[in-house]
């Protein structure tokens, strides 16, 4: 991933992600650390960068650091409404964290349920949790 297109995905300049996405860049690349710019933009709530991400075509269900995804960083850094739309377009919910730092063998919901976040858990865990 070029420093642009990773400035972009954390500041949130959407313009900046349309115009790389219309000249072809790859959606997937990835950071030094192996995150994805869903990834960087779902950690911070980017809702809108999320959104066009998906609509790109982004793979949902990379994994850095810990095994986490997109959703479970999400869930970590208390970003319901991000969750839910990664979970509507089709994210993975069963991937599990690995290696260190608490996540080992969790999924997005036992993360939330973990973080007091109730409601998103019981909502992870339904089935089906995008048809809704």
């Amino acid at each position: 991933m070029d420093k642009l297109w990773e400035k972009a995905a954390i500041e949130a300049d959407l313009a900046t992600i349309e115009a790389r996405i219309e000249t072809g860049e790859d959606v997937d690349a990835k950071d030094k650390y192996g995150q994805t710019a869903l990834m960087l933009a779902a950690v911070r709530g980017h809702e809108g960068i999320v959104r066009r991400l998906i609509e790109a075509g982004a793979d949902l269900d990379v994994t850095a650091k810990w095994g986490l995804s997109a959703a479970m960083l999400a869930v970590v850094n208390h970003r319901p409404v991000i969750v839910e739309a990664l979970a509507k377009a089709g994210a993975d919910l069963s991937l599990r964290g690995k290696g260190e730092g608490g996540f080992y063998g969790k999924t997005a919901a036992e993360l939330a349920r973990e973080n007091g976040q109730v409601e998103l858990a019981d909502y992870l865990e339904r089935p089906g949790p995008g048809d809704d």
